[in-house]
């Protein structure tokens, strides 16, 4: 076993991406740049407060590099995928970056015109506090309407719409000098296992991926995108095994590299997911995905194991299974990369613009709310949508929020749900859907449902006598389908009620296939696509006409789509 050099250990730091914890840059970060030489750094939405403290942790990041003896500035990267993952959107405050709509939503517009300017918009956000690296677009073509990880994250269902989706947001944000990540390389759409906790089987082919899943990604190759993102599953038709595809040398050199021709920068999912950690823990993923021709090995949470990573690969070059000459060949691609994207020192080094960042966040305010209003979509099988009245009372019912930490809610997070109970889970987003309303109305009622729920009396007689009756689901399908159950409770008691059906609308605030699996409905529904607060308020205003409903849904389900 031979000792590494000084050299070679720089040399190694810079095929690490991790991540730390907190709003200020902490020791655990500080020794990994300094003593470990790490190249490229994470950012989590644990780390985003505000534009100005964002920026100042960057550049401190940045410093420390230089101060170490760093040859070139680090990537700094984050989710910035735009809707339900933004980690550097801050909707309820707006201190920090502008909540835009998701992947699904954009589809929804049918405007690659309207994707290309929100990508453009989210650059200069992320260039304006030195962040030069995002994790986004997602390529993932959503086959499998129970898939729990990607869902709205995906552009939708057809290959041909989300290669034009995906080829629009990367060549906006190359252009924006942030470097994009087509992901999860070669396809996490079609599984309704979430690598975060198990490994995904998904038992297609060679030739199936060819004509579904690697068609985005086959059209950024040819664009030289930056950078694609390996997933964490297993094609066992394709490698032979369950080797997870971002460990997996047939998929990351064979089909990514020779195949598809792709000379850019690999970077894999995050290796603390239990899809791999499970089985290889994430040092040892660490080392079998360079060995599979990975430039950069992402570990996003854990000081532990990013120190054991970066020993491993010590260990691994010391002892002559990875080769040093592999890695300086890699490294020619991230210096290509962070030559582009991260520029120089003074480049990194600029002082933040408070102004420039308020003024720009004024004028993307306005086309996140544009963008938002024009994701809005009739659900097909629904009936024709009808704008509701503002004359009277609404009854707005909303899902138990299934993750929200009890501990954790302030007292107005505290609304009794159909039974009279006092429950906690309404979560701030449908707060605010519930506040959009009360601006309309003269008066809202908002309940909170859960599974199992019996409707008290006089809740019964508040659906009836109401004005507007507003259901919202959320991911109501397969698990969730306790809330078509509530959905078919509620439409049987406003029914009979004054006005009928003609008061009562459904809103699909996450995956739609919850109201597109109903059936025909009854009454008319919309999708949102995400329930982040301009979503809601998109829909509130198409609910009480101040707005056309003009999106079109972007994946099949139970009902042809909308010519």
């Amino acid at each position: 076993m031979t000792t590494l050099t000084e050299a070679q250990k720089r040399e190694i730091g810079q095929h690490f991406v991790f991540g730390f914890h907190g709003y200020e840059v902490s020791e655990d970060i500080r020794t990994l740049i300094k003593d470990y030489y790490l190249g490229n750094v994470i950012l989590m939405k644990r780390n985003v407060q505000s534009s100005a403290q964002v920026h100042s942790i960057v550049r401190e990041l940045q410093s420390l590099a230089q101060e170490a003896g760093h040859t070139r500035p680090l990537m700094i990267g984050i989710d910035q995928e735009n809707g339900l993952v933004s980690a550097y959107s801050t909707a309820a405050t707006g201190e920090a970056g502008t909540q835009f709509p998701g992947a699904m939503a954009l589809a929804a517009t049918a405007s690659t015109s309207l994707a290309t300017a929100v990508s453009a918009a989210t650059a200069k956000e992320l260039r304006a506090v030195g962040i030069n690296w995002v994790y986004s677009p997602v390529a993932d073509i959503n086959t499998d309407p129970r898939n729990p990880v990607i869902g709205v994250r995906s552009f939708g269902d057809d290959p041909a719409t989300v290669a034009r989706y995906v080829q629009a947001v990367s060549a906006a944000l190359t252009a924006g000098r942030v470097a994009p990540s087509a992901k999860h390389f070669p396809g996490h759409g079609n599984t309704h296992v979430d690598s975060h906790l198990s490994l995904p089987r998904i038992l297609v082919d060679k030739e199936q991926l060819k004509i579904t899943e690697l068609v985005p990604f086959a059209a950024v190759v040819l664009d030289g995108i930056a950078s694609i993102m390996t997933g964490h599953m297993a094609l066992p038709l394709v490698t032979g095994d369950d080797t997870p595809c971002s460990l997996s040398r047939a998929i990351t050199t064979d089909l990514l590299r020779k195949e598809l021709g792709y000379e850019g920068v690999v970077v894999t999912d995050c290796l603390e997911m239990e899809a791999v950690a499970e089985k290889y823990g994430s040092e040892g993923g660490a080392v079998l995905s360079l060995e599979a021709g990975a430039d950069i090995v992402m570990i996003c949470h854990t000081f532990k194991r990013h120190v054991g990573a970066i020993e491993a690969t010590y260990a691994a070059v010391s002892e002559g299974r990875l080769s040093m000459d592999a890695l300086q060949a890699s490294s020619v691609r991230i210096a290509q990369m962070k030559e582009k994207f991260a520029g120089n020192w003074d480049d990194v080094l600029a002082s933040f613009d408070a102004k420039g960042v308020a003024e720009m966040k004024r004028k993307h305010f306005l086309l996140s709310g544009r963008a938002y209003l024009a994701a809005i979509s009739h659900i097909p099988n629904s009936r024709p949508f009808i704008w509701l009245s503002k004359s009277g009372p609404a009854v707005l019912l909303t899902p138990r929020m299934e993750s929200i930490n009890l501990a954790m809610d302030d007292a107005e997070g505290q609304l009794r749900d159909g039974a009279g109970r006092v429950r906690n889970t309404a979560g701030p987003s449908f707060l605010a859907f519930a506040a959009s309303v009360s601006r309309r109305v003269p008066a809202v009622e908002h309940v909170v449902y859960a599974p199992g729920d019996d409707f008290s009396n006089a809740l019964k007689e508040n659906l009836r006598g109401a004005t507007s009756v507003i259901f919202a689901t959320r991911n109501g399908f397969d698990k969730g389908a306790w809330q078509i159950d509530a959905l078919h409770k509620v439409t049987d008691i406003v029914r009979d009620g004054e006005g009928g059906l003609k008061k009562m609308v459904a809103v699909s605030t996450c995956a739609p296939y919850d109201l597109l699996a109903v059936g025909e409905l009854e009454v008319p529904a919309i999708a949102t696509y995400e329930f982040t607060i301009p979503a809601l308020e998109a829909a509130t205003a198409a609910i009480y006409g101040e707005v056309e409903v003009t999106g079109k849904v972007p994946v099949r389900m139970g009902a042809a789509k909308e010519e």
